[in-house]
């Protein structure tokens, strides 16, 4: 250690982080002090995830799993409030000492991140209050989806983890509240049983399917293999008993209790997001852009039938949708048709031809997921495969229960969820992430608001740029605006739900029937989105993140005048990693009395 800095180790040995004075950090290289700090900080946040830290390609996390014992739990949030504490002094050290570098954005980024997981451990009570915390068990899927380490190895990893599964459940039943909220509890029970469901079939069926396709099998694989299964088996049983134990010793206890109420929410959005506003304004601009996202809805469905009430036109078009069983070979197809027009057009550098592949979405996913992107880590070297996860429909559901499913992949909507997912939204961000010179901060911790922002904000910006528009015909492109325009309306919906559900005393049933009147949505599909509103009050960030990125296009757009393009503004909007939108509105404009006008 060198002499300059050892006297800020004893300094910080002795005293609080938030009594650190800032300025002492001018006697130093700010941003080389910050970037030795800020690497003792991130180090310890991904020693206690190491099941996030092998998923974003650092491999030497492999096999590992920290159980969140109550004891574990309460030390590692006295050690992010000493670190986010520290962070902010840091922070006003670097504006003091006028640091040029990219240290400040990453600082901003470390602190954001580091709130939301005080938030969520300090104020959500993730860990006594969510029983989903632990349902899911601890996801070993990263070690058969992508060939990053040899068969053998990979095993012998997922083992390991699979192994612990047992002190996870056991802490849960320690750590949990005898109250909890219904939905919670409810989802809970869901995500457990399809984790038993998964592991002790889906999980073996490719365990075996790789070991047998094995170029040289040996006994040792074999029984690698076999010692897997047992404690996949096991983990089976004990996710089964969980989801039992809630059934019987939670859920008939189960409340309401879910909202944050107004100032809880109001700090949740201004430590993450940085988007301090009330919520009532936050209504006020929800309630506006339904209206004139209604509107714009109506107009397409004229277009289409000028007779028809603009919710039958859209039934109609949702009637034409894949079977079942052509579900996801059909998706398959109109997403390299999303990839195709991006690239006809110019409108966004893909930085590679390596494509997403598209599959069934894993069993224990299914209770939370409709479509998804799971993209290999930021810093995966070697397995690079993607996947495009779509969830089917389950043979168990009756026809009108499968019917429901299938009407939300209608085609005309179906496409507006593959530029989502895909082309030119999450795959195509993350192609941009791991191809910038973006920090190790900038690509391990990211935004809500701006990773799904800027996928929401690609489906209006495709339909802008004439995506669907077929030689020509009115017909198809105001069924693929339609489409477009339920997307929005949905994400509209769950803007105003979190308000509602979180600071006006909303129900579940409140929040369902807004969403069935508002974005047309069947009932199957409504009650799952009022459900997750409950316990993510974070996914009104769909469509606060693109009303932020249109906002900074239009004021990019007058700040660089003739220079402006579609590409150049969506390439420069992507190469500083994942940011709140409000921090990229400091590194692209250049007056600095525009950087917090974040909204229209």
């Amino acid at each position: 250690m060198s002499a300059r800095f050892a006297s800020w180790f004893v300094l910080m040995a002795v005293l609080p982080a938030t009594l650190v004075p800032a300025l002492e950090v001018e006697k130093v290289d700010s941003e080389k002090y910050f970037h030795e700090r800020a690497g003792v900080i991130v180090k310890d946040f991904l020693d206690w995830r190491p099941g996030n830290a092998a998923a974003l390609g650092l491999h030497e996390y492999d096999g590992k799993a920290v159980i969140p014992t109550a004891e574990a739990v309460a030390a590692e949030l006295k050690r992010l409030k000493r670190a986010h504490a520290e962070i902010a002094s840091l922070e006003t050290a670097l504006v003091k000492t006028k640091a040029t570098g990219p240290a400040l954005l990453e600082a901003r980024v470390l602190r954001a991140a580091l709130a939301g997981e005080i938030f969520s451990i300090d104020e959500m009570h993730a860990y006594t209050r969510n029983p989903m915390t632990y349902a899911a068990g601890f996801d070993v899927s990263i070690y058969f989806k992508r060939d990053f380490a040899p068969l053998e190895q990979r095993l012998e990893s997922a083992t390991r983890i699979l192994g612990k599964a047992g002190e996870l459940y056991a802490a849960a039943r320690i750590n949990l509240d005898e109250v909890l909220p219904r939905s919670y509890v409810e989802t809970a029970i869901l995500i457990a049983r399809g984790t038993a469901e998964f592991v002790s079939r889906d999980l073996l069926e490719t365990v075996r399917t790789q070991v047998d396709g094995a170029k040289a099998p040996e006994a040792r694989l074999t029984e690698k293999a076999a010692a897997l299964e047992v404690a996949a088996l096991r983990v089976r049983d004990d996710a089964k008993d969980f989801a039992d134990w809630l059934e019987r010793e939670r859920l008939p206890k189960a409340d309401a209790s879910f909202a944050l109420g107004k100032e809880k929410f109001r700090r949740f959005l201004a430590s993450t997001e940085l988007v301090d506003l009330d919520p009532e304004k936050i209504l006020a601009i929800g309630q506006a852009e339904l209206k004139r996202e209604q509107a714009r809805f109506a107009a397409a469905a004229r277009v289409i039938d000028p007779i028809k009430p603009a919710i039958e036109v859209f039934k109609q078009v949702q009637r034409d949708h894949p079977t079942a069983e052509k579900l996801i070979p059909e998706i398959a197809a109109r997403l390299e048709s999303a990839r195709a027009y991006v690239v006809a057009h110019d409108l966004v550098t893909i930085p590679s031809e390596v494509r997403a592949r598209v599959e069934e979405t894993p069993r224990f996913l299914r209770a939370s997921t409709f479509a998804s992107m799971d993209s290999p880590g930021a810093f995966e070297e070697r397995a690079k495969d993607a996947y495009y996860y779509v969830t089917p429909v389950e043979p168990t559901w009756s026809k009108e229960q499968a019917e429901e499913w299938l009407t939300a992949f209608n085609y005309a909507t179906a496409d507006s969820v593959n530029v989502h997912e895909a082309y030119p939204g999450h795959y195509v961000q993350f192609l941009h992430v791991t191809a910038s010179e973006a920090s190790r901060i900038g690509k391990i911790f990211t935004s809500y608001g701006f990773v799904e922002g800027w996928a929401h904000y690609a489906e209006q910006m495709m339909v802008e740029e004439g995506f669907g528009a077929v030689d020509g015909d009115k017909v198809a492109a105001a069924k693929t605006k339609l489409g477009q325009s339920d997307e929005a309306l949905l994400r509209i919906c769950r803007l105003c739900t979190a308000v509602m559900l979180h600071c006006q005393g909303a129900s579940v049933e409140d929040a369902a029937k807004f969403f069935r009147e508002n974005c047309y949505y069947e009932a199957k599909p409504s009650m799952q989105e009022a459900v997750r509103g409950t316990f993510d009050p974070g996914f009104l960030n769909y469509t606060l993140g693109k009303l932020q990125i249109l906002k900074l296009r239009d004021d990019w757009r007058k700040q660089e005048g003739a220079k402006f393009t579609l590409k150049r503004f969506h390439d420069e909007l992507l190469r500083h990693g994942s940011p709140q939108v409000r921090l990229l509105r400091g590194v692209m404009l250049r007056d600095a009395k525009s950087h917090d006008q974040i909204l229209k």
